[in-house]
């Protein structure tokens, strides 16, 4: 069983454990590295329970001990790429044998099927749970840091244009946070977080979380840390043959919420884009015809 699968299944088993096995089985999907690294009596430690415990955990997972639960752990840990440089050697490798077109053509045939997948039944229902939280939300704060502030701005864009009241926690001179001064229930915080997952955007999120704000996370798997904090989530795949995770599938996510929001509102949202064509035509914003080439020779 890989760490996925282990992840997958201490999940499903979660509401049945006991509290003091909860808090075992909740430290080693938070710290999978330190699982790795650390003896089994610092990982009780650090988790508030009795070594018995962490031995009662692994072996309720199907392990002999704990010790060979450390030790899937480590073996993953050897195993996997580090960092961006990590993945960058698959990626120069193939690059290098298969040419460009060999490269292009493997990302998009993983983003094509990774984008069909979110059209499958479980997506679908959370996007229509998620989709229902922000109709009813009074005000919407959106938040993604570093490569996730893009789908979290795309986001926010989408959702003023059909006259919703969003907040876009942008970070400009470490000011972000201040949008939720005064946030208080009723609201709801999208937060966008993909590994290698930014810590300030859990903190945020579990800060909004503890003021009574719902959040709604855009991650990228069911036991992320954004999703165990979520009241909403929406999995998004990420692999890909590059050295950049995917994020086109949480853009996606993105416009199929607005999309389904907008449809939540109606006629107060086609009310809303009227009032922003007529805002941005009065401003000039866009091109209204194409300019005429000018011909080599012709007279200015």
């Amino acid at each position: 069983m890989d760490l996925d699968g282990l992840a997958e299944e201490i999940v499903r088993g979660f509401d049945a454990m006991p509290a003091q096995i909860k808090a075992a089985a909740r430290y080693v999907l938070e710290n999978p590295r330190d699982v790795a690294l650390l003896s089994m009596r610092e990982q009780a430690r650090r988790a508030g329970v009795q070594p018995a415990t962490m031995m009662r955990l692994a072996r309720q997972l199907g392990f002999d001990g704990y010790e060979a639960l450390r030790e899937r752990h480590a073996d993953t840990l050897r195993e996997a790429p580090t960092g961006f440089a990590g993945k960058a050697g698959d990626h120069l490798t193939r690059q290098e044998c298969g040419g460009d077109g060999d490269l292009a053509a493997a990302m998009l045939a993983m983003l094509g099927a990774q984008l069909g997948g979110l059209a499958t039944a479980k997506p679908l229902a959370a996007f229509a749970g998620a989709a229902q939280a922000l109709a009813s939300a009074r005000r919407i704060h959106c938040l993604g840091l570093r490569a996730s502030h893009p789908v979290a701005w795309h986001l926010h864009y989408a959702l003023t244009l059909i006259g919703r009241p969003s907040v876009l926690l942008d970070g400009i001179a470490a000011t972000g946070a201040d949008a939720l001064i005064g946030a208080a229930p009723g609201e709801v915080m999208v937060a966008v977080s993909l590994q290698p997952y930014t810590r300030l955007t859990l903190e945020l999120a579990e800060h909004a979380a503890s003021h009574g704000l719902s959040v709604l996370a855009i991650t990228d798997s069911e036991v992320a840390p954004l999703a165990r904090i979520s009241r909403h989530h929406l999995v998004v795949p990420t692999a890909s043959p590059s050295f950049l995770h995917a994020v086109t599938p949480a853009f996606a996510a993105a416009e199929v919420l607005a999309a389904l929001v907008a449809g939540h509102d109606g006629e107060a949202a086609l009310a809303a884009l009227r009032r922003t064509d007529a805002h941005l035509a009065a401003l000039g914003t866009h091109l209204t015809q194409r300019p005429q080439p000018k011909l080599p020779g012709a007279s200015p």
